[in-house]
């Protein structure tokens, strides 16, 4: 499923590829479908994979360990549709305040190790307001089963 960009972001864009710019709006789209009452922190996520534009965003739950983040909800329906390679990965964390640490903007632990199990060391990796990272520098030991 492809949320297709339907407003317009007033953040100065990044210096980005086609591509990757593409999949950035693409998950700025998808954070307006966050359900996040308790936090109010809109995360989006899109991720291609085989040609696709699969998206997800953060919902909430009123216990919190049953949250899911939007980078999960994006990298399970590329599974689910029958893509288990990722191309690449976009992150926006619309509601951080500007200037706030980088850290705040990054995908969380979980994330980072259920992107590692579908995407290639070399993977890229756009997050917001930070930058193109490898997935290799985003999780530089990353859990695998051989």
């Amino acid at each position: 499923m492809r949320v297709p960009p339907v407003f317009v972001w007033d953040d100065p864009p990044m210096d980005l590829p086609h591509d990757l710019a593409e999949l950035l709006e693409a998950a700025k789209t998808a954070s307006r479908i966050a359900y996040c009452p308790y936090s109010k922190f809109h995360v989006g996520a899109a991720i291609r994979a085989g040609g696709h534009i699969f998206t997800g965003a953060n919902v909430e739950n009123a216990s919190y360990g049953l949250t899911v983040c939007a980078e999960r909800t994006a990298a399970f329906a590329a599974v689910l549709a029958g893509y288990v390679k990722i191309d690449a990965v976009a992150v926006a964390c619309v509601d951080a305040p500007d200037g706030c640490d980088t850290g705040l903007l990054m995908p969380c632990g979980a994330c980072r190790q259920v992107l590692a199990e579908f995407a290639a060391p070399d993977t890229p990796v756009v997050v917001d307001r930070v930058g193109i990272l490898t997935m290799a520098e985003l999780l530089p030991h990353a859990f695998k089963l051989k």
